[in-house]
């Protein structure tokens, strides 16, 4: 069998970091950060699709500064909104295979149980609203495609909650954590490797969901990095963790309360299981523990 070629568009994130890192064996993939190609610029995205001729494009990019949104909605449009429009068409017109990633702030957090991926979108915010509308471009593009939703993502390196808390816990003792805000956390590594099976499976049309499993607070996620966090060393000495009201943190956006992803219907399509999210936090904070070479 011959290699595939895959474009990874937001390969300077921390799930394109991810997704060039576990490519599949038979994949070529290469990666273009927000530097080395604007995906708001349609002449940009022609040129790197035109390099690379791939058969895979796997869009990772986007504007995810949720509360900047509220003031600067033409930005978070041009990323989420136009970008997956302009990629669409392209992917359409090639015969491209589209995986485009998308977020649990398309919904507005007021369900009970896990969100499946016929719930009707119903953004709370500027951010939820432009991924919605860049879902809505895809599904429109007549490009092959998989949306994933997804949430609380993070990884080894860059910028996300386990580094602010782990950086918060060393630097002050103590950190104070919203304890009413409900998710499930996903590892850039397993949503790299359900990407890959999307981008592989042109049966596997339409919206999916993925995360790791457990409907948690803010805050259990913050106690579960400390201990794991404290067990490896990461961590010189216990911190105090204190639960708090989301209203002891006013933000311009709203957050969804409740954002837990049904992934079953992804399970199945796919034959994988998901990984418990202490498990999936373990393995990450291994591979920090490399990186700051504290092994």
């Amino acid at each position: 069998m011959s290699a595939q070629r895959a474009l990874v568009l937001g390969a300077a994130g921390q799930l394109g970091r991810a997704c060039m890192d576990c490519a599949p064996e038979l994949v070529v993939a290469k990666g273009f950060s927000r530097v080395t190609c604007d995906v708001t610029d349609d002449a940009a995205l022609r040129r790197v699709i035109d390099e690379v001729d791939p058969q895979i494009v796997i869009n990772a990019a986007a504007y995810t500064a949720v509360d900047a949104a509220e003031d600067d909605p033409e930005s978070a449009d041009a990323v989420n909104a136009n970008a997956p429009a302009i990629l669409g068409a392209l992917c359409a017109r090639r015969d491209l295979r589209l995986v485009h990633i998308s977020t649990d702030f398309v919904f507005d957090g007021r369900a009970h149980r896990p969100y499946v991926p016929a719930a009707d979108p119903v953004p709370l915010g500027i951010y939820g609203a432009s991924k919605w509308r860049g879902e809505q471009a895809v599904f429109a593009s007549g490009a092959s495609h998989a949306v994933v939703r997804t949430s609380w993502v993070y990884g080894p390196g860059g910028r996300n909650f386990v580094l602010t808390m782990l950086r918060l816990m060393r630097e002050q003792g103590t950190v104070r954590v919203v304890n009413d805000q409900i998710g499930s956390p996903t590892s850039a590594r397993g949503l790299a490797e359900i990407c890959w099976l999307l981008a592989l499976n042109d049966d596997a049309g339409g919206v999916f969901h993925w995360s790791d499993t457990g409907a948690i607070s803010w805050y259990d996620f913050a106690c579960g990095i400390h201990d794991e966090a404290l067990a490896l060393g990461l961590l010189s000495a216990p911190a105090t963790i204190e639960p708090v009201s989301t209203d002891a943190f006013p933000t311009k956006a709203q957050r969804p309360s409740y954002s837990v992803l049904d992934c079953s219907d992804t399970c199945s399509a796919l034959n994988v299981t998901q990984q418990p999210w202490r498990d999936a936090l373990r393995d990450m904070l291994r591979s920090q523990q490399q990186l700051e070479g504290t092994v």
